[in-house]
């Protein structure tokens, strides 16, 4: 795909691997359409896109709200006539010990990470499959193939995104034309881990990755532009990627 003029929606684009792969794919000439809650955020966001030259329009969005969806779908066609590629890139890493039960948390998870992927699919696809081309990517992990302590139900969501992205690629690429691409990084240095709040789980996690060196967000938003720079008769499926540092 030539991603000058196409129409990207990213979601979760008001900081890190969002914010990164908007900069990227608009300074390559697309026009992305930035959605996330924190409205300020994607206003300057946009205005720092539109001073390089690009072009960008905000939506402000749930992803675990289909009605928010149904409002981003129509907000990208009226303005930029299409929907070319969707990142599916909103998450959350609350990540806590089973035996804690933090509960509440784990149905967040499960709202945002997969229902949220679900939901993001389910509104651009009619149009992908009318225009018969398209490009769906979602954000999975190296969580999806292997456990860690206090990841149980993260790993799992993750697992989900990255099993759901192969049946998707299995319809939709060879009667469509739509490529499906699961994103899977190690640690990256992102919002993710300000949202637990298991302090056993979060004293554990800091002995065992202190040393690690993880990925920046300009990391991830590289390896999706390759995934979308294929020629149209390559699927990048899969895009697993860790740092140097990072044993497993």
């Amino acid at each position: 795909m030539d991603i000058k003029n196409k129409t990207v929606i990213i979601t979760g684009a008001s900081s890190g691997i969002g914010e990164a792969t908007a900069l990227k794919l608009s300074k390559e000439g697309a026009n992305v359409v930035l959605t996330a809650r924190r409205e300020d955020r994607l206003k300057k966001l946009k205005n720092k896109i539109e001073k390089d030259g690009g072009k960008a329009l905000v939506v402000v969005g749930d992803v675990t709200n289909k009605n928010d969806w149904k409002h981003i779908k129509k907000q990208a066609e009226e303005n930029f006539n299409s929907i070319d590629v969707l990142v599916n890139n909103a998450g959350l890493m609350p990540l806590s010990y089973v035996k804690n039960l933090h509960t509440d948390e784990w149905d967040t998870m499960v709202d945002v990470n997969i229902k949220g992927v679900l939901n993001g699919v389910s509104a651009v696809l009619p149009t992908m499959i009318d225009q018969k081309r398209g490009h769906i990517i979602n954000i999975s992990s190296v969580a999806a193939y292997k456990y860690f302590p206090g990841g149980a139900v993260y790993c799992a969501t993750k697992s989900a995104v990255k099993m759901f992205s192969e049946g998707l690629r299995q319809e939709l690429a060879p009667k469509y034309g739509i490529n499906v691409t699961s994103i899977e990084p190690g640690a990256v240095d992102t919002e993710l881990t300000e949202t637990i709040t298991d302090t056993e789980l979060m004293k554990d996690m800091q002995d065992k990755m202190g040393d690690v060196k993880p990925l920046e967000a300009n990391d991830i938003a590289n390896a999706i532009f390759y995934a979308l720079s294929q020629p149209g008769r390559t699927n990048i499926n899969d895009v697993y990627i860790m740092p140097t540092t990072q044993q497993q």
